[in-house]
């Protein structure tokens, strides 16, 4: 990890200028800027002493986890380690959030995308979980998710995350995001991987739905609850995406991950699966929509070639038959009619 001087990390942003504004997370706000020859984003705690620890907090887990492909990677933080100039450097995210993409787009994703973005952020969840020391987010949400400039999801913002090394060890306050947090979650003793599992739930129906996690003006205003009972009742085509066409060929996957998403927000926390469970149920749904596919496109390739290398034999024994009858200008009599025809059929097939 870098260590920054802190006033060319604030030349870097023009003091902060609100054009270098590009966001604003839950404890601090972030800058764009030009450093080492490649634009990084800056995150700056916004000035309450709660802030400035949740900015550490995200320091001090960041810097603990190796580099993965699927989380924010940390570059580096101010050398200046007084509270009030406290600043970290990570690696710059040009396509914004997930909630942007889903809400504020104006084309909706393609349901191929959706399914990319589901396992991305699944495996995210995954590292976080699975590492040493095991990390619990605590603040999985739509607007937590960001794009690459190759539109790779990435999971951000650590200021709520806590390094979990047992269930013995003195947990935070229960703390999270309305509409994300889990409803068991309500004192600290009850802080379990399980949490982030019912947030990540959420976040699949809302990448299904688009509708808004909770929304007042309708009823129930609760996803969770809308998109549950629908479920129970297989009235599956009312959850998705109204804006896109369900294809065909899609539906079951999205039927699967809709049932993994209502598994995941159980009210009862022992029935909801593990991240690791839900990574691998994921990957095989979409393998078995993907494989059949393949080997039909397979057999039609082997199939076409087969019949540009019949067709090809007929032609040559048609031109032999030809120049052994020319001298008596007799064009193939002993070439039977039908095998003629079927030396047009296959020759057709073959140019195709």
């Amino acid at each position: 990890m870098v260590g920054f001087d802190y006033d060319d990390l604030v030349n870097a942003t023009g003091s902060f200028s609100p054009t270098r504004l590009v966001g604003k997370g839950s404890h601090g706000m972030v800058y764009k800027a030009m450093l080492l020859n490649k634009m990084v984003a800056l995150k700056k705690p916004l000035q309450h002493r709660d802030n400035h620890y949740k900015l550490e907090n995200e320091i001090c887990v960041l810097s603990s986890l190796p580099k993965n492909q699927h989380v924010i990677s940390l570059l580096g933080t101010s050398q200046d380690h007084s509270n009030n100039n406290k600043l970290i450097v990570m690696e710059f995210m040009p396509n914004g959030s997930l909630h942007d993409l889903l809400h504020l787009a104006p084309t909706p994703p393609p349901w191929p995308k959706r399914i990319e973005i589901f396992i991305q952020v699944a495996r995210a969840v995954q590292f976080l979980h699975e590492g040493k020391p095991t990390v619990i987010h605590r603040d999985i949400k739509s607007e937590n998710i960001l794009f690459d400039s190759d539109w790779n999801a990435k999971l951000a913002d650590f200021g709520l995350a806590v390094l979990f090394d047992s269930p013995s060890q003195v947990s935070p306050p229960a703390a999270g995001t309305i509409g994300y947090l889990d409803p068991c979650y309500t004192t600290p003793s009850k802080l379990s991987t399980k949490n982030d599992v019912f947030s990540f739930g959420v976040v699949l129906l809302e990448i299904i739905s688009c509708r808004k996690v909770i929304d007042v003006s309708k009823s129930p205003a609760s996803i969770v609850d809308w998109a549950v009972a629908l479920i129970e009742e297989e009235r599956i085509d009312e959850i998705c995406d109204a804006r896109i066409g369900l294809p065909m060929d899609m539906s079951s996957t999205i039927r699967h991950i809709l049932y993994v998403a209502a598994s995941c927000v159980s009210s009862n926390v022992e029935n909801r699966p593990t991240i690791g469970g839900i990574v691998t149920e994921m990957e095989n749904c979409v393998i078995k929509r993907v494989r059949l596919p393949i080997w039909i496109s397979m057999w039609r390739n082997l199939v076409r070639r087969k019949k540009k290398d019949i067709a090809k034999k007929w032609q040559q024994e048609k031109c032999a038959t030809v120049l052994e009858q020319s001298d008596d200008g007799v064009l193939g009599d002993h070439v039977s009619s039908g095998k003629l025809l079927l030396w047009q059929v296959l020759a057709d097939a073959g140019k195709e």
